[in-house]
């Protein structure tokens, strides 16, 4: 009987274990997506950031996150939600013109912010919803689309001035549904190291106060969720878009005054332009710009460097011309901006190679190993990064690779 009993305890503990282990491994923990916008690679590194220290400590830090070209906010923001480069999402740029519809795209155009034509690919909460995963965002480019089923579960549409603590409180209400309609993915979006860093430059001591702001702001994230016990089930992933650059008044580059022969169109400004030559000019305004190359470089779409990823967009301009970081790019039209003193003294946009257009990656939470630190990410590897994290199967057509970053999970 004794023998029966011991067999009969043991037979139970086999099957506790069994069990127990079946659920960690289907266990998905909640995942929360943090941009601060503009937040250059260095900025943790001023010894101003205590929370972004802990999570170096206890998480997962890199060296820095390579945006991809251009280094400009939708384009990246949207390359971390799809693994896509932008020629292959669509958002080549914060500005955009459609030769094939004749139609615009710009940040404050909001017919066309919400305009599902111009987003490719397939964002992570698409994925997710796909796989029966519910998702949220507390504002991301690409997540209030004119098409439901390509947006989160649950959505803000942007509000620019929406205060922060209300966005954060906003994510914990969220974590405190119904467990059925909890979403186990949120975004999070915060713009003042973007907006301070293009207003008084990435090296200013304001710029130094916005960075310990946000550093505070996190903790406040931190202990919100340790009051409703779900700090320890939740990964937090900070990242940002780009990084930022100084800018001088002293450093323009006027394009009109280079063109002097050849009616041409230009879109965007400061670190890159878009060339559209009209009545067959492209010739004569393409060699203008190439006599005179200095502090830019100047392409045909065909001549635009592999390294970029940048050429194969159907929406790209007949030249393309790009700055040397530091450098400024204008039209008579929009030069005010770069001249006096109240022109602004930071931008982004540049090579995406110069570290200067680095951003953040930092990571804490059950999927991630403690006081682990890596080299540079690429931004596109974010998505099969969170795809595994969800336990949900990434797009196939993507540019992210999963065996370049997956070495800061606990297991893989």
């Amino acid at each position: 009987m004794k023998v029966f009993s011991s067999f009969i305890r043991q037979f139970l503990l086999i099957i506790i274990l069994v069990f127990s282990t079946s659920i960690a491994q289907n266990f998905t923990p909640y995942n929360i997506l943090i941009s601060f916008d503009g937040f250059r690679w260095d900025y943790p590194n001023r010894g101003i950031t205590p929370t972004f220290e802990m999570i170096s400590e206890k998480g997962i830090s890199a060296l820095s996150l390579q945006p991809s070209f251009p280094s400009k906010t939708f384009p990246n923001h949207y390359s971390i939600v799809t693994g896509l480069y932008p020629q292959n999402h669509g958002l080549i740029s914060n500005n955009m013109y459609d030769p094939f519809f004749d139609e615009y795209f710009s940040l404050s155009n909001r017919a066309a912010v919400e305009n599902s034509r111009w987003y490719k690919g397939e964002a992570i909460w698409e994925t997710a919803r796909k796989q029966g995963v519910v998702t949220a965002s507390y504002f991301w480019p690409g997540s209030e689309i004119d098409i439901e089923y390509r947006r989160p579960n649950y959505f803000h549409y942007y509000e620019h001035n929406r205060p922060y603590l209300e966005r954060i409180d906003g994510v914990i209400e969220w974590l405190q549904m119904p467990y059925s309609k909890r979403p186990k993915f949120i975004t999070l979006y915060f713009d003042a190291s973007d907006t301070d860093g293009h207003k008084y430059g990435p090296n200013s001591e304001r710029i130094n106060k916005t960075i310990m702001s946000l550093d505070s702001l996190l903790n406040i994230l931190f202990e919100k969720l340790k009051e409703i016990k779900l700090f320890d089930s939740t990964n937090i992933i900070v990242v940002s878009d780009h990084g930022m650059n100084e800018i001088s008044n002293q450093r323009v580059i006027n394009i009109d005054e280079i063109i002097s022969n050849g009616s041409y169109k230009s879109m965007d400004d400061g670190p890159f332009m878009f060339i559209y030559p009209e009545n067959d000019g492209m010739d004569l305004i393409y060699h203008q710009l190439k006599e005179k190359q200095n502090n830019y470089r100047v392409y045909l779409k065909d001549e635009i460097p592999q390294h970029y990823n940048f050429s194969a967009s159907p929406l790209l301009a007949d030249i393309i011309v790009i700055a040397d970081p530091g450098w400024s790019l204008v039209t008579n039209k929009t030069s005010s901006w770069y001249y006096g003193d109240k022109s602004g003294l930071g931008n982004h946009g540049y090579d995406n190679f110069h570290v200067d257009m680095h951003g953040i990656f930092y990571a804490i939470g059950p999927s991630f190993k403690e006081g682990y630190k890596t080299g540079t990410v690429l931004n596109i590897d974010i998505y099969p990064l969170l795809c595994k994290i969800l336990n949900i199967k990434p797009k196939l057509n993507i540019d992210g690779k999963l065996e370049r970053i997956q070495a800061v999970l606990r297991e893989y």
